[in-house]
């Protein structure tokens, strides 16, 4: 009796522009069922934040996040973040 022979492969990993993409398609996916079960857009947002630079402090270091977020205030100020609806 012979069985089939299956190969797993590591998948390669995606370049950083792709993860990006994928990371906030997964996030937009968390934060709209958050939403729909009832969590305040505020309360997801301050969470959200608080993982990320727990996570950022975890990989980088303090010092080098406290640099991060000091120019965050200007990106904000110059509309980075700002999410725009087209009208039809």
């Amino acid at each position: 009796m012979s069985h089939p022979v299956t190969f797993t492969t590591a998948r390669d990993p995606l370049p950083d522009h792709e993860q990006k993409k994928a990371a906030l398609s997964y996030l937009n996916e968390a934060w709209a069922e958050a939403r729909h079960d009832g969590v305040d857009g505020d309360c997801l947002a301050q969470a959200s934040l608080f993982a990320a630079f727990a996570e950022l402090v975890g990989t980088y270091g303090e010092d080098a996040v406290a640099k991060f977020v000091e120019g965050l205030a200007a990106r904000v100020r110059n509309g980075e973040f700002s999410v725009t609806l087209s009208k039809q």
